[in-house]
């Protein structure tokens, strides 16, 4: 079973995560932040991963904090369910169309983070939340999976169309990187012969 459960505490937030990969997209999300609740439901339920997140933050300051520490936990949770990351396929991509928006999401989750972010808002504010957090999450995503990971807005006009599509591509592309490769069901997908690392 490649599932896990951790517990993240600081002095800004207290977060709980567990994740199945090879679950049906089943979530139980609260964050305290509307919004952020609602990407995290897309996030699992087009990824398939079985996602429950619970955060409690100082949202009385701002949603950095429990955004960014959301996205950390959770990259982590998928990391620690990817074991060695043998039999994985590794690579996903995904072109997600919304309307008038397209975006194109990239990743590899070879154990190497890197993030390449080239989506621009036309407002700052989505609801109550910052539009500048949604990079700061994908960022911490990125580091905690240990994904390189390219998302690019290619077009669009409102501003909650293209958060989605990039949360909704980052789902399908995860969805084909971390499954099973039924033609190397047990072998590292690297010439290495370990993922992980340089």
């Amino acid at each position: 079973m490649r599932t896990a459960s951790l517990a993240r505490e600081t002095r800004e937030t207290r977060i709980e995560v567990t994740v199945d990969l090879d679950g049906g997209g089943v979530y139980d999300v609260a964050t305290g932040i509307g919004f952020l609740d609602h990407m995290l439901e897309q996030l699992s339920r087009h990824s398939l991963i079985d996602l429950r997140v619970r955060a409690d933050g100082d949202l009385h300051i701002d949603f950095h904090h429990t955004t960014e520490d959301t996205a950390l936990a959770i990259g982590q949770a998928v990391s620690k369910a990817l074991g060695d990351r043998g039999g994985i396929v590794r690579y996903g991509s995904a072109l997600i169309p919304m309307d008038e928006t397209l975006t194109r999401v990239a990743i590899d989750i070879s154990g190497r983070p890197y993030l390449i972010w080239k989506v621009d808002f036309s407002r700052p504010k989505l609801g109550e939340m910052d539009t500048e957090l949604f990079k700061e999450w994908f960022q911490a995503f990125s580091q905690a999976s240990g994904s390189t990971l390219h998302v690019e807005n290619l077009y669009g006009e409102n501003n909650h169309h293209i958060v989605e599509s990039c949360f909704k591509g980052l789902a399908r592309a995860l969805r084909t990187a971390a499954a099973t490769d039924p033609r190397a069901p047990a072998a590292i997908p690297s010439t290495k012969g370990t993922l992980g690392g340089v």
